[in-house]
């Protein structure tokens, strides 16, 4: 890895699996971190994943490809004490590790905190839990489904009328962004030690998460008020913050939140200068108390012409809206291009020439072009010889299959 990256030099031990854990990593390997990819020797049950019900189907393993890429690959039995020695000497020469594994399970395993710090003092020790460390539930499972969305409201209050059955999340929704905090705390931990020399355990859960991003609603109700269902598309509290349908059927939101500013320009938009003079909507007061009304004027404004006109003529009136995009609308994208949220990947086994970016950009600093991630225990070898381990250990190892050496991509 080239000297020029933010991260190169760090080393971090990926000892994560699904998806939050190792988004993190994905992260630090983009800045140029040197992470290695730990799987028992059948491998993480994310790399096996296949399809199901509201899931793409493809032969390119697309989940593992976003979220472990540019990563190095060790097939580790950590159920076998040489495996759990193995582990314990990298940690010694580690800057980071990251694990998910539930606490139960982690004194098992010999990877708690209290497990590894002694073994290293600067190591940052990254934790990921479904309901955190602490209380009667840490010990739980949970996946951004149950702890991040079901359990902090999210579910209940996204759905699209009161009457409507609570709303699914879509796979791994939750579960990047929690990757993203788990980033933060990991870098906040290396900026502290690097003032203190020392490093510490940080941690974050899917159910904290959640409430952060349903945390307007959840204050309210701790500040005792009641929380109201949203009412349906027909029954708004604003006819300017709604969704409409085009002409073509693509349906888009609008999001004028200032009514005394946008209510003239929408009047001029849409050539509808009559609904100006009619007292039902005057006024804010009136327009909101009306908005049942005012909905279906709008719906046969939008119906009359097709989503390519209404976003031209909308953008030229500079009004706040956001087509409802599919999402094979982003292979044709060029915003998400120029904007660096897509990422050109040269790697014709992902199936692709664009992959998915980290969020996040620092002025100046390049992140590392995406490579394939590794097959299982693909560097196998290569690490434990950086570790110093000699050819008769290693080969011992192989012999007990306590690692894997997976073939080498090529």
């Amino acid at each position: 890895m080239s000297d020029d990256f933010l991260l190169a030099g760090v080393r971090v031990i990926d000892a994560a699996s699904f998806i939050a854990g190792p988004v993190a990593t994905t992260i630090m390997a983009d800045l140029g971190a040197d992470v290695i990819k730990i799987e028992p020797p059948d491998g993480d049950p994310y790399r096996h994943r296949t399809g199901g019900p509201g899931v793409a189907e493809s032969p390119y393993n697309y989940r593992w490809i976003v979220d472990n890429r540019t990563k190095r690959g060790l097939a580790l039995d950590l159920r076998e004490p040489a495996g759990r020695a193995v582990l314990r000497r990298l940690v010694e020469r580690a800057d980071v590790f990251v694990t998910n594994t539930p606490l139960d399970s982690r004194a098992k395993l010999g990877i708690r905190w209290a497990d590894l710090a002694p073994l290293n003092a600067r190591l940052v020790y990254a934790s990921m839990t479904a309901y955190g460390e602490h209380g009667d539930e840490a010990p739980r499972t949970g996946f951004d489904a149950t702890a991040l969305w079901a359990r902090t409201g999210l579910m209940d209050l996204v759905k699209p009328s009161p009457d409507s059955p609570p709303a699914r999340s879509l796979p791994g929704m939750g579960d990047h962004p929690t990757g993203v905090t788990l980033f933060a705390a990991i870098m906040t931990a290396l900026y502290r030690r690097g003032q203190t020399g020392r490093g510490t355990m940080v941690s974050t859960s899917l159910l904290a998460n959640g409430l952060w991003w349903n945390a307007i609603q959840v204050q309210a109700a701790l500040s005792g008020a009641r929380v109201e269902p949203r009412p349906s598309r027909d029954e708004p509290a604003t006819a300017l913050a709604n969704l409409y349908r085009c002409a073509d059927g693509r349906w888009f939101l609008l999001n004028l939140l200032n009514d005394d500013r946008d209510w003239p320009h929408l009047l001029r938009a849409i050539e509808r200068p009559d609904l100006g003079e009619d007292p039902r909507f005057a006024t804010t007061p009136a327009r909101r108390a009306n908005a049942r009304a005012l909905v279906p004027i709008l719906d046969e404004v939008f119906r009359s012409r097709p989503w390519a006109e209404w976003r031209e003529i909308l953008n030229r009136h500079r009004l706040t809206f956001g087509e409802v995009g599919t999402v094979d609308d982003t292979r044709d994208d060029p915003q998400m291009v120029a904007s660096g949220a897509l990422v050109p990947f040269d790697d014709p086994r992902a199936g692709a020439p664009l992959t998915v970016a980290s969020p996040l950009w620092l002025d100046g600093v390049e992140k590392v072009a995406p490579r394939f991630p590794p097959e299982l225990g693909e560097h196998s070898v290569e690490i434990l010889r950086e570790a110093g381990y000699g050819e008769v250990e290693i080969d011992a190892l192989l012999a007990t299959r306590v690692i894997v050496q997976g073939k080498t991509a090529g």
